[in-house]
């Protein structure tokens, strides 16, 4: 994806973000490079429906082509995202409000299925080290906004521990597994007030 300009979102991104589908297609290939065929048995969609946006991503630069297979007399197509879309601030906030909540459900939809598929599969409880917490904070704005960076610097921490690891395993005969990191900072509903 082509170097967006200094302050303003790139607007393929932004309209890339702006439909829910192309979002969690998106998401996806960020994580893995997949057909239409296998994204459209991932979400549960029709194939004409992912195909659509599958080419919508790729005219908008946001994902490329990888490789092709022969498949039941036909071509299937396998993409990869060209970039993880994340977003500053500042950034996110010249993104229109659809956009935020399409980008909003999709993550709140990952994350729901990540964590009930590793309940069903029995591994959420494998590691006795494994970290859930909820924990309800008042802020005022300077705490809010000290609360944002501190989990910026986490993430990028933790995407520092990934690729090492990476580099580590790929010297090694020991599988990795895969795991997720998610956190969440938002306004909570106020009983009080309402």
């Amino acid at each position: 994806m082509a170097k967006q300009q200094a302050g303003l979102v790139d607007p393929r991104l932004a309209k890339a973000l702006s439909h829910p589908m192309r979002t969690r297609i998106l998401a996806l290939l960020n994580e893995q490079v997949a057909s239409p065929n296998e994204i459209a048995a991932m979400i549960d969609e029709r194939l004409p429906n992912v195909s659509y946006h599958v080419r919508a991503l790729q005219e908008l630069g946001c994902i490329e082509l990888v490789r092709t297979a022969q498949r039941r007399g036909a071509i299937e197509h396998y993409y990869r995202a060209l970039e993880r879309p994340f977003f500053s601030d500042r950034d996110w906030k010249r993104l229109p409000r659809s956009a935020r909540q399409a980008v909003t459900d999709v993550a709140l939809q990952m994350t729901w299925e990540d964590a009930s598929a590793s309940i069903r599969a029995g591994v959420f409880e494998n590691r006795t080290d494994r970290h859930l917490t909820r924990s309800p904070l008042t802020l005022d704005d300077r705490g809010w906004t000290e609360l944002n960076k501190l989990l910026v610097k986490t993430l990028r921490q933790a995407e520092e521990i990934a690729a090492n690891s990476a580099k580590r395993l790929s010297k090694s005969e020991e599988g990795g597994f895969p795991t997720r990191l998610v956190m969440m900072h938002f306004e909570a509903a106020d009983e009080e007030r309402s």
